[in-house]
């Protein structure tokens, strides 16, 4: 039984389950609607609403129950890829119910799915024993006992599951565990019981620090891994050697064909990589790719996207190679400092070599890191580049989100295309930048004509076009001056500073100043930069205003 034909057959089994069947819904994208949470990382997080409000579930979808074949993306066990059952990206298979039916029901349609359908023996299952304002579940227990389940276990908190974010439904759980070809007991299925709605996280819930509140309607919330499901019904003995990946053997080819197949189709619902948030995450899955890699990744995203030719639109538009070229000399350099035993901050700071991982090959080689050292000198190096960031006229960052530090390169980009296409002799006399706009003031003879802020702007978006590299490097003063990297006016400088360089695929800088960041590590993550205002400030000092849009 193959991939398509076990997804068909579930879909097929519930459409017809239950007081006129489950209305099949599409999976919903990696990047929820759920601003508490990075991703998707189960089937019922585009339903969370419904549990709430289970009539908007009739109206929506014209029935109480759903069920879909959800894209999922979980990180918490990034360390253990490469054995034969952890993902980063996977399927999850589910059935959900906003009170058209309850315990009885939903343990009967998995016991016939599994048993009847996939011809699969159930070795044992679970049930909560009751914790606090939560009682045991009898009712669970009784239901497998009459279906002739013999090994029925109780369990604590391992079987109660969510919120997922910072609020929401969750239950008591029961869980469903079937032998595998290496003859272990795994767990298959997991079948929610959405009683409960909890005004805080999990983390909250389990120190005590938030509560439960009792749900008018009965919820019923599964899901079940759809590669671990099927190495057991292919009776493989890992995931790697099932018909959606390409029976990768060692645990660096499973690493690159994990994180190859996420970054796919991370990028394919909208992310990019980034320095912050989905886009770091995206960002560390194509780097931990490249360092395992021996050869081009080209021939691993094809690979992929012919397992999933026709089920999913999987487009990457290049990005995974493009960080792959940019990273690829990083890590050339960093690997040698490395072995050398550079410090992880200079790594950091001066090579770009992630602390990730330097951690993770340290680990490997058994050598040991001072964190507490490296976040020290991070903590001193941060406070000391937000100073020298700062300029005269209250310039500097108001803060350091994602949009503040798109308008800082902007900025970068701004100054340079003024001294291109106006007098290479413009100085920057202050700046200030918000999430909303950048400011720049600057030495300049005369006002702008029309025409030069048209070609200043039409400049600044050809090099964001261009794709170019951002880079920051570490380098004595005294360089620093000798290459012509701009200065903050009025700035006193340490012996060591930080440039930022905005350069192309070879190398040749079109900007490079004295700055201590942040930045993106690339142009085409700005947008379109438009310029809002130009104006006198001072004599012989201009001041224009700026958007990415």
């Amino acid at each position: 039984m193959d991939s398509n034909e076990i997804k068909s057959r579930f879909l097929k089994f519930f459409e017809h389950k239950s007081h006129g069947g489950h209305k099949i819904i599409p999976s919903s994208s990696l990047v929820p609607g759920d601003p508490t949470v990075l991703f998707t990382t189960a089937g019922m997080q585009q339903f969370k609403p419904y549990y709430t409000n289970p009539k908007d579930a009739q109206k929506d979808f014209g029935s109480l129950n759903v069920a879909t074949v959800q894209k999922c993306i979980r990180t918490g066990d990034i360390d253990e890829i490469g054995d034969s059952t952890h993902l980063t990206f996977f399927e999850m298979l589910g059935n959900f119910s906003f009170g058209g039916y309850g315990r009885k029901e939903a343990i009967t349609y998995a016991y016939d799915f599994l048993t009847k359908e996939l011809g699969l023996e159930i070795s044992y299952v679970t049930f909560y024993q009751g914790e606090g304002v939560v009682p045991r579940d009898e009712e669970s227990k009784d239901i497998w006992a009459a279906l002739g389940v013999r090994d029925i276990r109780a369990d604590g908190s391992d079987v109660f599951w969510g919120p997922t974010g910072d609020a929401g439904p969750c239950g008591p759980t029961t869980e469903i565990y079937c032998k595998n070809a290496n003859s272990e007991d795994v767990e298959i299925w997991n079948i929610v019981f959405n009683e409960y709605f909890c005004e805080g996280s999990r983390e909250k819930l389990d120190k005590g620090e938030a509560k439960l509140k009792k749900l008018d309607v009965l919820g019923i919330d599964t899901g079940m891994g759809f590669e671990r499901l099927l190495a057991t019904v292919q009776k493989k003995k890992s995931v790697y050697e099932t018909d959606v990946f390409n029976n990768e053997q060692t645990k660096e080819e499973r690493i690159i064909a994990d994180h190859i197949k996420a970054s796919l189709f991370m990028i394919s619902d909208g992310v990019m990589p980034a320095n912050t948030g989905r886009g770091y995450v995206l960002r560390r899955l194509i780097r931990r790719s490249v360092r395992f890699s021996k050869n081009p990744l080209a021939m691993e995203i094809e690979k992929i996207k012919k397992i999933y030719k026709g089920i999913y639109a999987l487009d990457d538009k290049g990005e995974i190679e493009k960080e792959e070229a940019r990273f690829r000399q990083t890590l050339e350099h960093g690997l040698k400092e490395f072995e050398k035993d550079t410090d992880p901050f200079t790594l950091f700071t001066t090579y770009g070599f992630p602390i990730e991982l330097t951690l993770e090959l340290a680990k490997e080689k058994g050598k040991r890191i001072d964190l507490e050292d490296f976040n020290k000198k991070m903590a001193e190096h941060q406070k000391l580049s937000q100073t020298s960031s700062a300029g005269m006229f209250k310039g500097g960052l108001a803060n350091h989100n994602e949009k503040t530090i798109k308008l800082h390169t902007a900025h970068h980009l701004l100054l340079a295309g003024l001294q291109a296409v106006v007098d290479k002799n413009i100085k920057q006399r202050g700046s200030n930048i918000t999430e909303e706009r950048l400011r720049l003031d600057f030495l300049c003879d005369h006002k702008l004509t029309d025409e030069e802020k048209k070609k200043v702007e039409d400049w600044v978006n050809e090099k964001i076009k261009q794709e170019l590299n951002v880079v920051r490097k570490e380098m004595p003063l005294t360089e620093a001056q000798k290459i012509g990297a701009e200065m903050e006016f009025g700035a006193k400088y340490p012996e060591t500073v930080s440039v930022y360089f905005i350069e192309d695929i070879n190398g040749n800088s079109i900007s490079k100043e004295f700055c201590g960041g942040p930045h993106v590590t690339n142009t085409k993550e700005l947008g379109q930069f438009k310029i809002q205002k130009e104006e006198s400030v001072a004599q012989g000092i201009r001041r224009i205003k700026a958007v990415l849009v």
